[in-house]
């Protein structure tokens, strides 16, 4: 503590949530190899299914702290392939044990999302999950999907599985995953058809927990990676907020 004067993780902050006093930072494996390796031998304490088989820049680490009057404090991390390999936009996902059970591990989820949503690509994390990931994704996909639907319903409009992986970002084959498991899809001679009555929809969606924090994109500030030294002529690009 004494040798080390950091009062947040050493790369720039793309998101603020001022009621939650929580906040985001970006943190790129090329620039800041060892506390980016420091930080998955951490995530290797308490993910069985980890390895590290590869080199940190080619990765970027998103952090999630709290703030007190001491600085930031991490709650959890996701790293993120720069180039969006094989469509994952997430490699590794971690909640430290002591934050859990507050909904830190959905809103982590969410913010890839919504990463995913400003790349206009659609995503899916890497695998494979451990058996808490895989249950918090199921978790969040069933949400996700539910909130939609029950909107469309209210307008009286109808949908289609396109519909719902254009507004979610999330991988046709998650969609479908996340359907069959709480069976809201039903295929009959090769059709797909929904349930969409609202009482059912909202008996699922109390069993699904504790809702997902909601993201303030007002308060995100970012765009993607290989954008950043490409389009740093052009105003009209959002940019990364200093810290």
């Amino acid at each position: 503590m004494e040798k080390c004067t950091l009062v947040h993780p050493p790369g720039n902050q793309i998101y603020w949530d001022p009621e939650r006093n929580l906040a985001m930072f970006e943190v790129d494996g090329y620039k800041n190899p060892t506390y980016c390796e420091n930080l998955c031998y951490m995530a290797k304490l308490f993910l069985d299914h980890k390895f590290l088989l590869y080199t940190m820049n080619l990765f970027l680490f998103y952090i999630l702290c709290t703030r007190d009057e001491h600085g930031y404090h991490i709650v959890g991390y996701f790293s993120k392939n720069k180039d969006f390999a094989d469509g994952y936009n997430l490699s590794c996902i971690l909640t430290l044990p002591f934050h859990q059970r507050k909904g830190y591990g959905k809103l982590l989820i969410s913010i890839s999302y919504e990463l995913s949503k400003i790349e206009k690509k659609v995503g899916t994390p890497e695998k494979p999950l451990s058996d808490l990931g895989k249950q918090t994704y199921l978790s969040f996909w069933t949400e996700k999907i539910i909130d939609y639907i029950k909107v469309l319903i209210t307008r009286g409009e109808t949908f289609t599985i396109q519909d719902i992986i254009d507004n979610t970002a999330i991988k046709y084959e998650d969609v479908i995953d996340a359907l069959e498991k709480v069976k809201l899809i039903k295929k009959v001679k090769n059709e797909i058809y929904f349930c969409t009555n609202k009482a059912h929809l909202d008996e699922i969606h109390k069993k699904l927990g504790q809702p997902t924090i909601p993201v303030l994109t007002e308060n995100l500030r970012w765009f993607p990676f290989d954008l950043k030294y490409t389009n740093q002529d052009n105003k009209d690009q959002p940019r990364i907020a200093p810290v």
